[in-house]
């Protein structure tokens, strides 16, 4: 019978990431006895690889890389399948310094029309020369690839019998390691540039200074691999501080949500992270079954980190009540603020301290600007705001005003971020670069906060784009997708989030409508919360608002602050829902 993988390994002394690339960090964690294990929905061990597995399998398909005549800095899409074979193809690419480009599954988007557009539009963003996917997703490939020209394409077992052979390209500190799309964006990609350097600079940080990591630790995850917090978090911090580590499929996950917890109990597993609705979900679900706690202790779990989202403390507060019966301890929660830009981590609370809350007192302005920070009780317009810690060693953090002029402490402004793990560049998009990173290193981070005792707190999004479960999505992507609607103009809709329950974010489309028997906007409406949701994934509130409703800017264009705003004080009134 196939077993897990130790969580502890006598033989190897912990190195905490102090490699110059990811694959010497490989060959180092090839020389002990822990590695990677994947499970299905049931919580049932499907496959058990060790490091040393991972380090054969990925040298192979490194010579079947430069065999195939990819030269180094080409890039290759990765569907991002919770398997073994997509983390040895993704180390695999190292050894050829071929750049793997991480994508979601189908299940991670929402119709097949809308994924394909997606991979297409990332695909060309990135100008990938390869495809690597499941067998499962032959047909979809060989549509979404239709008229490019690749040098290869086809599944991990298709690159692994290839007859290519030739000797290793190996990187070096400053090379490029992967890009890592920030956003599920068809129309307008970003691809992050992560260097070798950048890459383990930022682990040896979360792994060190972030989770403290010790020799007893074992990690669970079920993000995805496409996403940040899923590949840097708890794939390749794993790897390069030499962690044993269980996933489980993200998609099952969404299916059975505690499977996370039965496998965290089962394996003694002591560190895993998620959004705050992954959090959410697995309290609801244990509320709809009296018997979902069965045979569960979570008595080993030291840190459950919380990112990738704003968090919420209230539904914080009720897992730890729904699971506090099995062992779970408030002081375990560690929230924590990153962003793919960076790599991934910037600042991480306290371990073992748990959530800490300042009130916020907000006045709002044109684009949500947040005028005072204070603990009193007796304003009716406060807010719980999370501590997301103090910064890695590595970053430099100042809040800044909107002439760019540095704020003190208390004040609320946008979050401005330098040090070893921001991104090189978005890749090949050298105009948006510009819009966010200086040229002397420091990152707009486009989020909102203010440090109170070099903590950093969050308080929300400066610019448009709008965060659902952890995933990034450009408005323009939403309004492209409704304009495609007969009867819908350029400039008729405008895509916004507003506060949901406990300040979550919700998306809402403002659409103009020019028609005025109710059955028709009904109707309408519709139409275009069902297209939307087919074309995106996303499901939008609608909100329907007189012709020539959307406010513009001087130069005559769409500006979803002012619409927002306007929709929010009631200044823009709704026609119908």
């Amino acid at each position: 019978m196939t077993s897990v993988t130790p969580t502890l390994d006598p033989t190897l002394p912990r190195r905490f990431a102090d490699f110059d690339t990811l694959v010497d960090a490989m060959e180092y964690a090839a020389q002990g006895i822990r590695g990677a294990n994947f499970f299905d929905a049931r919580g049932d061990l499907v496959e058990s690889v060790t490091w040393t597995e991972i380090r054969d399998r990925a040298r192979i398909i490194g010579r079947k890389l430069t065999g195939l005549g990819f030269k180094p800095g080409d890039r290759i899409a990765l569907i991002a399948e919770t398997s073994a074979n997509f983390v040895a193809f993704f180390v695999g690419c190292q050894y050829a310094s071929v750049l793997p480009v991480p994508l979601p599954l189908p299940t991670s988007f929402g119709g097949k029309e809308g994924y394909v557009s997606q991979l297409q539009g990332q695909m060309q963003s990135c100008d990938a020369s390869g495809i690597m996917a499941p067998e499962f997703m032959s047909s979809i490939i060989a549509e979404a690839t239709e008229g490019m020209s690749l040098r290869f394409k086809g599944s991990y077992a298709d690159y692994a019998a290839a007859d290519a052979d030739a000797e290793h390209n190996l990187p070096t500190a400053d090379d490029l390691a992967y890009l890592q799309y920030s956003s599920g964006s068809t129309r307008f990609p970003h691809g992050v540039a992560v260097t070798h350097r950048s890459l383990l600079a930022n682990t040896f940080g979360m792994g060190f200074h972030g989770v403290k990591l010790q020799d007893t630790d074992r990690c669970v995850s079920w993000l995805p691999f496409y996403h940040d917090m899923g590949l840097v978090g708890t794939l390749l911090t794993t790897l390069t501080c030499q962690v044993s580590v269980d996933f489980i499929p993200t998609e099952e996950f969404a299916r059975r949500p505690l499977t996370w917890l039965r496998v965290l109990s089962n394996n003694k597993g002591t560190i895993s992270y998620s959004p705050t609705f992954g959090f959410d979900v697995c309290s609801r679900r244990a509320a709809m079954r009296a018997s979902a706690l069965e045979g569960l202790d979570l008595t080993s779990w030291r840190v459950a980190g919380i990112g990738g989202d704003m968090i919420r403390p209230d539904v914080m507060r009720d897992f730890f009540e729904t699971f506090r019966s099995i062992g779970l301890k408030k002081t375990i929660f560690l929230p924590s603020y990153g962003l793919a830009e960076c790599t991934l981590g910037v600042s991480f609370g306290e371990v073992g301290k748990g959530i800490e809350i300042d009130l916020v007192e907000e006045a709002l302005l044109g684009g949500d600007r947040h005028l005072l920070v204070t603990n009193s009780k007796d304003n009716d317009r406060k807010r719980e705001v999370v501590n997301c810690g103090k910064p890695l060693p590595e970053y430099e953090i100042e809040i800044r005003d909107e002439d760019d002029a540095a704020l003190g402490e208390g004040h609320v402004g946008r979050v401005f971020v330098r040090g070893t793990s921001v991104m090189r560049e978005y890749f090949n998009d050298p105009e948006t670069t510009r819009d966010v990173l200086s040229e002397d290193g420091w990152l707009d981070t486009g989020d909102m906060g203010y440090m109170k005792r070099e903590c950093l707190y969050i308080v929300g999004r400066a610019k448009d784009m709008i965060i659902v479960n952890g995933r990034n999505h450009w408005p323009q992507d939403i309004e492209w997708a409704a304009e495609q609607l007969p009867g819908v103009k350029a400039g008729d809709i405008a895509a916004i989030s507003v506060p949901g329950e406990n300040a979550e974010e919700v998306p809402m489309i403002l659409a103009q409508c020019r028609q005025s028997d109710p059955a028709d906007r009904a109707r309408f409406a519709d139409m275009l919360k069902k297209h939307v949701q087919k074309t995106t994934g996303i499901n939008c509130l609608i909100e329907l608002v007189g012709p020539r409703a959307l406010p513009r800017t001087s130069s005559g264009k769409l500006s979803r602050s002012k619409a927002r705003n306007q929709y929010l004080s009631g200044r823009l009134q709704a026609l119908a829902s």
